[in-house]
């Protein structure tokens, strides 16, 4: 390892599993003091822990990323554990099933509206006076190829990541007189929990099929995300901001 992330903070959130698990264990990999939040209690508890197992510096936090006092709360986590945040990541997310636009009840629909783009509000708002303080900050989020070139019955999920997209690039521009960097990070689908919700069902054929919409051959690992984030955050990345990162094995040209 070579301590790029040294003495850095990041709050990462979904981090109980998947793409945030990945991060998490990489960026404390590189130095990081990892505030690991994500709804599901154990999950993250058990990445904490692990992270420290190995030797790195994490906490777990409880967090709905929906709601902004568990926001704020996380934040606060961060401060009390570590004494300051340098990076932001907006991993959590959510999906309804693939299928028609017209069977998504409006339940379903809140509630990708609020983990894929409120979310990233709230946490926006609640680091931003603590990087302009510092004069400095990263805001990474996970976005998906789907913002980019949408696959058929992720209507409303697709959606939802093209927002994303534009709202990165609109944060870098406000923010970048403050010396903050905003990037996300468009993955193809990857092997996650979520996977079965994108197909519809997991079976050999629906990866298959999957699959050969990739150039590269193969679905996308939590390591390729990670790796891909720990660059936009890290120093070498001083100069990129307001980028849409494709990790996506030639998915989306």
């Amino acid at each position: 390892m070579t301590n790029r992330l040294a003495g850095k903070t990041a709050i990462i959130t979904g981090a109980g599993s998947g793409f945030g698990e990945g991060m998490a264990r990489r960026f404390a990999e590189e130095g990081a003091r990892v505030v690991c939040a994500d709804i599901n209690a154990k999950a993250v508890n058990h990445v904490a822990k692990t992270i420290i197992a190995a030797g790195g510096k994490a906490v777990d936090v409880i967090a709905d990323v929906a709601r902004k006092a568990d926001t704020q709360a996380m934040v606060q986590a961060a401060l009390d554990a570590f004494g300051g945040i340098d990076i932001m990541v907006n991993n959590a997310g959510f999906s309804h099933r693939n299928g028609p636009l017209e069977g998504v009840g409006e339940d379903t629909f809140d509630m990708i509206s609020d983990v894929n783009m409120k979310a990233i509000y709230h946490s926006t708002l609640a680091v931003l006076p603590h990087f302009e303080r510092q004069g400095h900050g990263v805001i990474l989020s996970t976005a998906s190829t789907a913002g980019l070139r949408p696959r058929p019955g992720l209507t409303w999920y697709n959606a939802s990541k093209g927002w994303v997209i534009t709202a990165t690039k609109s944060m870098a521009v406000e923010l970048a007189p403050k010396g903050i960097r905003v990037n996300c990070l468009c993955p193809v689908a990857g092997e996650t929990g979520m996977l079965a919700t994108f197909m519809g069902e997991d079976t050999a054929e629906k990866r298959a099929l999957f699959r050969a919409s990739i150039p590269l051959g193969r679905l996308s690992t939590p390591k390729d995300i990670a790796d891909a984030a720990l660059f936009l955050c890290s120093d070498e990345a001083a100069l990129v901001t307001g980028v849409a990162l494709e990790v996506d094995g030639g998915r989306c040209i």
